[in-house]
């Protein structure tokens, strides 16, 4: 390293702070000590401290309030927590709470030294990024995702902290706001980030083929198995399997599904064996499970069995600082791949992008761009550039918008009521429709038949 990291050791055991002094570690890192007292925060913020081993002698629940005292005071500072070895459930229960890291007792100087070193370096590393990212028009990106919205970044952590350890993950968020790439990044930063990432679109599915395409069938199990075919569960193996939209999938599957997750093994179609897998388990939806749970269409078993870490992606319409940054991406992807130079859109599509509600989210607003980018002549954007639908659209003069109604709305009112609208502004045409929500045809019409729609 170029120059020392400062690293705070916090223990009741004054002999813990000279054994490290006395170790290799020592010679990357200038080493303070504190006891388990309010002090430490001074000694963190008169010190520079980047790296703090909280060292839980007798009882790990207070070394945690020490961690998110520390990490509400800094949250760029990495914070180890070390005590009596404990289960993974718990490892990543303390991960979730805000640590980098747990680090088991007996201390090992090299296991210690090693860890130590890979947090300093991260943390350098991560201090850089951000010193860059404020010069360069403070342009946040993490594996694909693009935000400086604070609860965005606040995911960017939980990604980080959470993708060695985690078995499952809940994604949850609007149609549009980019769960697929929170998966991707998930499985990237693991430790089987070079493995197989299996993506199941469980829309696309019919339902009475969920089970030979997620398990597979042997040769004979029905007619027209003339051939045995892995299942999406086994070409995972090793890897990990992103169950999109899993709110989609049939009761009668999902207890099988369970059966995966918790035992690791599952039976194909016509097969007298079980077959066991190593599989992490990505899922994402953007419908209410627990509300599924209520009117029997989801297992609560299962809801349990995956919500152990739940990302939440907040809809674009509740992070408009992220669309400059996500029109100049978009635009110089378009640009590259149009052979283009649109450097920018016009202070009237700021304006009116800023005021629109983007119910397609981050996806609708790639698609808007990049046909405008095809239709773009000049070097810039202009609304004449952008489709029918935003050019006419008037945005809501605030709650007058809504006062009128004499009732306030659902989320599923308004829904329904912008698809009523995109119809007659289409003429009823259904793919331009999904394209324009940014969903498929199959989930088109299943929301017209939710809301008994006719086209």
């Amino acid at each position: 390293m170029d120059a020392q990291t400062n690293l705070l050791i916090i223990s009741d055991d004054f002999s813990l702070y000279e054994t490290v002094k006395k170790a290799p570690v020592a010679v990357d890192f200038n080493v303070f000590f504190s006891q388990t007292d309010d002090e430490y925060l001074d000694v963190i913020r008169e010190n520079g401290i980047r790296v703090v081993l909280v060292d839980c002698s007798d009882s790990l629940a207070a070394g945690l309030v020490i961690m998110k005292k520390i990490k509400k005071a800094d949250a760029l500072v990495d914070v180890l927590v070390g005590g009596e070895p404990i289960g993974r459930d718990a490892v990543l229960d303390i991960v979730r709470a805000g640590a980098t890291d747990f680090v088991p007792k007996p201390y090992e100087r090299d296991i210690l030294g090693d860890i130590l070193r890979r947090i300093s370096r991260k943390g350098e590393l991560r201090r850089e990024t951000l010193h860059l990212e404020k010069k360069l028009e403070r342009k946040y990106v993490f594996q694909g995702l693009i935000s400086r919205n604070p609860t965005m970044l606040e995911i960017f952590g939980t990604i980080e902290n959470i993708a060695k350890y985690f078995s499952s993950v809940l994604i949850t968020g609007e149609t549009g706001t980019g769960k697929e790439v929170v998966a991707r990044a998930v499985h990237s930063l693991s430790p089987f980030g070079d493995k197989p990432l299996v993506i199941c679109d469980s829309a696309a599915i019919p339902e009475n083929l969920f089970e030979s395409e997620l398990f597979g069938y042997k040769k004979g199990a029905f007619t027209g198995a003339d051939k045995d075919k892995r299942g999406l569960f086994e070409e995972a193996d090793g890897g990990t399997i992103f169950l999109d939209e899993i709110a989609e999938i049939p009761v009668a599957v999902q207890a099988k599904l369970l059966r995966v997750l918790e035992a690791h093994e599952f039976r194909p179609l016509g097969a007298n064996e079980n077959t066991v897998v190593d599989v992490r388990v990505l899922a994402a939806t953007n419908k209410d499970l627990a509300e599924m749970v209520r009117t029997g269409a989801f297992r609560e078993d299962l809801l349990h069995r995956l919500n152990k870490v739940v990302i939440e992606i907040p809809p674009l319409r509740e992070r408009p600082e992220d669309i400059p940054l996500l029109v100049r991406h978009f635009l110089q992807e378009a640009s590259r791949n149009f052979s283009k130079n649109v450097r920018g859109v016009s202070r009237e599509v700021q304006k009116l992008f800023l005021k629109y509600t983007w119910p397609g989210n981050v996806r609708e607003l790639a698609n808007v761009l990049e046909s405008a980018a095809m239709l773009c002549k000049k070097d810039f954007v202009d609304v004449a550039n952008l489709p029918k639908y935003l050019r006419e659209y008037v945005p809501p003069e605030g709650a007058v918008a809504f006062a009128g109604r004499g009732h306030l709305s659902t989320l599923a009112d308004l829904e329904k009521e912008y698809i009523a609208y995109l119809l007659k502004v289409t003429k009823g045409n259904l793919r331009q429709t999904a394209k324009i929500l940014s969903i498929s045809r199959t989930t088109l019409y299943n929301k017209l038949a939710k809301y008994g729609l006719r086209n």
